[in-house]
């Protein structure tokens, strides 16, 4: 492990005012005293890809709940992900994935917001979703149901859903940018382990949102969540104008 690429969330608090750590602007607030904010950023990864977070293996099975003619049935685990059904925006059917490659007609997970943390699981481990105790162990079960139920993030009102254009603050951004992600990314986010921040917040600025505020599965990469949504959606302002896209 490269130290000197880490930034950890404890050196990242020390920054941290009062109002930046209110994460009342998600969907549902992360208040609750059975969710710790590591849980829920541990479900996010677990989320965008559970076997690499928690180190199983990439499944070797196709997924018997995603549509035969989906486009990544049996796709090296592809078709095992949550997001791939339920999309970078959770809304499923009635979000980005309504159409194209990506598209299964799925539900979304906003409706899971009102129920328990056993509930949910319970839906993890059900005949549909056939989560077992060796993919998902009871650990990895209740990160995931705490990000669901209190880690869903809404940016529907600051994105433009043709355009992709997220409404923040690009000179805020900057600032947040080249202090806390340039270490990694470098100043023109064109790193060699990833392709361009500015192609993929252009691209999917949902994507790059679940990431930043829950970090990369099984990687360094610092959850940014206890910054709150608005410092996400100006890093992402600043990414998408400034950052070159090739």
């Amino acid at each position: 492990m490269n130290f000197s690429r880490i930034i950890t969330l404890a050196t990242l608090s020390l920054f941290i005012s009062p109002a930046m750590a209110d994460d009342s602007n998600t969907t549902a607030s992360a208040k609750s005293t059975k969710a710790s904010a590591y849980s829920i950023a541990r479900g996010g990864r677990l989320y965008d890809k559970w076997f690499k977070e928690n180190k199983t293996g990439t499944p070797d099975r196709a997924n018997p709940s995603y549509p035969q003619k989906g486009h990544y049935k049996g796709k090296k685990g592809a078709d095992w992900r949550c997001k791939e059904c339920h999309g970078w925006d959770y809304k499923g059917k009635e979000g980005a994935y309504r159409k194209g490659k990506h598209a299964t007609g799925t539900i979304g997970l906003q409706n899971a917001m009102n129920l328990s943390t056993d509930e949910i699981i319970n839906i993890l481990r059900n005949k549909t979703h056939a989560y077992s105790d060796s993919m998902l162990s009871n650990k990895d079960a209740l990160d995931l149901a705490n990000f669901t139920k209190y880690g869903q993030i809404d940016i529907s009102k600051q994105v433009d859903n043709k355009s992709k254009q997220v409404t923040g603050n690009e000179a805020q951004g900057k600032k947040y940018y080249e202090t806390i992600c340039a270490v990694c990314h470098g100043l023109d986010g064109k790193d060699e382990d990833t392709p361009p921040l500015g192609q993929l917040a252009n691209d999917n600025p949902w994507e790059v949102l679940h990431k930043i505020s829950n970090g990369q599965p099984n990687n360094e990469m610092p959850a940014l969540r206890t910054l709150g949504k608005q410092v996400t959606l100006d890093l992402i302002a600043y990414i998408q104008k400034n950052l070159p896209k090739k």
